[in-house]
């Protein structure tokens, strides 16, 4: 396989991190596809190994956690017997922690909705920080001990939990039942009442099906393999934090937040892949 140059690569990654698929990539830039997915799979790497080093010591005040569905393979009624209960075939929920206030995505998970993967997120989201933090879920019920084994008493946690209308008919079934109100509810500490939502990560959610092609729903750019699915992510999230100029901040979420003092740009990806083969 010929190695793109630096020039192809930073166009490649310029079209997969604006939601373009692999085939659609590879048309535009001239890219093979084998092309096309082995630098995805090195940005992942290099793009998840960076941001585990770098999003330590935070000092946000909120976090806001949410899970966004997904498949992989195959939907989760059209898995084949053989594939049954594997992980990576069916459905497939990655975990977001966002700081509202930076708009930096500290921590993610790509797992089952389950008590174990929500333990594993929290920890995770936990040794990341460095201060008392107020946390706001949604109202999975396994959150509850995910934070408790994570934070201990050190936390002020809330749950906002939503409370949906009855389905209708027609285009009910492409879109969620309508939302008439949400509870706010007391979990752990002195979580601030104003400070209780999940408004921000629900939004970077919509970010995610944006500019992940494989989070598109009703299409078949869905991922086939795992592991492509948690290099998108990785590289969705290292764009995102440390790459796109956030509106409303002017800056990106890492400057934001103290983690870099610069702007980054698609060939600093590049330069980490670099580094990353030369070891």
């Amino acid at each position: 396989m010929n190695k793109l140059n630096k020039e192809k690569r930073v166009q490649v990654l310029a079209s997969l991190v604006e939601g373009n698929s692999i085939r659609s990539t590879s048309r535009m830039t001239g890219a093979a596809r084998n092309s096309v997915t082995k630098l995805l799979v090195d940005a992942g790497m290099a793009c998840a190994e960076y941001q585990d080093k770098a999003l330590r010591n935070l000092t946000c005040n909120k976090i806001q956690c949410d899970e966004i569905w997904s498949f992989c393979y195959a939907k989760q009624a059209n898995v084949p017997k053989d594939k049954k209960n594997q992980f990576g075939f069916g459905d497939v929920w990655t975990w977001v922690a966002l700081d509202p206030d930076s708009k930096l995505v500290v921590s993610w998970l790509v797992g089952l909705r389950n008590a174990n993967w929500a333990n594993t997120f929290m920890k995770d989201v936990a040794k990341r920080l460095s201060n008392r933090v107020q946390i706001t879920s949604d109202g999975h019920k396994v959150y509850i001990e995910a934070v408790e084994e994570a934070f201990g008493n050190n936390v002020d946690y809330a749950m906002l939990v939503k409370l949906y209308g009855a389905e209708t008919a027609g285009e009910a079934r492409y879109s969620p039942p309508k939302c008439i109100g949400c509870r706010r509810r007391k979990i752990t500490g002195r979580p601030d009442k104003k400070d209780i939502s999940t408004s921000m990560v629900e939004r970077q959610n919509l970010t995610m099906r944006m500019n992940i092609r494989r989070f598109t729903r009703l299409t078949n750019g869905f991922s086939k393999k795992i592991d492509n699915l948690e290099h998108s992510v990785a590289l969705h999230f290292m764009y995102y934090n440390f790459v796109r100029i956030h509106i409303t901040l002017r800056v990106t979420p890492a400057m934001e937040a103290g983690v870099t003092d610069r702007l980054w740009s698609l060939e600093d990806i590049i330069s980490l892949i670099e580094a990353k083969e030369s070891n």
